[in-house]
């Protein structure tokens, strides 16, 4: 029997998001990179990474930007060759993906995955309404939290540990950049799925 995304997340559509951004406050600091990564099933009825969106953001007008934000993300918002995108196209092109995998895959609403995922949402939700975006596909205030699972299933809290733990490479020069820490993210929640799975948690009985 083929399971289906929507019948997993009674409806909801799980999409992996990362932010990097100038500092803590979501209504004044700035967006500097996102990205996404959405999730299938395979044939084997396991849970994986599916397609993926990342871009470089340039600071809106008068964006507050922190240099302690700078130094440990690495993130140099003046360099031409981060071929930044404004917040609204970056917005967009990821909503855009996301409205359409959700569909294919019939679920009714997107859920927005992260660790510590309060962090994410809120950019994210700032941005859309500074650039006037009204169709925002996430749910506005439930997220699924890896770095709670992943308290829960393997002990660990902080994503590379729980990385390691779960027997995924994780390389820390490269964290701290969106796309990666997405992709890792992406990992993680479905190795704490997909286990939970096969220890027979779901379909529940």
């Amino acid at each position: 029997m083929t399971q289906k995304l929507a019948e997993r997340f009674r409806g909801f559509f799980p999409v992996i998001i990362d932010v990097e951004t100038g500092g803590f406050e979501a209504s004044t600091d700035a967006l500097l990179e996102i990205a996404a990564v959405t999730l299938k099933f395979d044939e084997q009825q396991m849970l994986v990474p599916d397609q993926e969106l990342h871009f470089n953001v340039e600071p809106f007008e008068d964006a507050n930007i922190e240099q302690s934000a700078l130094d440990f993300t690495g993130i140099d918002p003046t360099n031409p060759l981060r071929m930044a995108v404004s917040e609204k196209e970056a917005l967009n092109e990821i909503f855009k993906l996301i409205r359409k995998t959700q569909k294919e895959a019939e679920c009714t609403r997107s859920v927005l995955v992260g660790h510590n995922p309060w962090f994410d949402i809120s950019f994210v939700k700032a941005a859309a309404e500074r650039c006037g975006i009204k169709r925002n596909p996430f749910h506005l205030f439930t997220t699924f939290d890896t770095a709670t699972l992943a308290g829960l299933s393997i002990g660990q809290t902080v994503l590379a540990k729980a990385c390691s733990t779960a027997g995924i490479e994780f390389d820390g020069a490269e964290a701290h950049s969106a796309l990666y820490d997405t992709r890792k993210t992406a990992e993680l929640f479905c190795y704490i799925v997909n286990r939970y799975q096969t220890l027979g948690g779901w379909p529940l009985s």
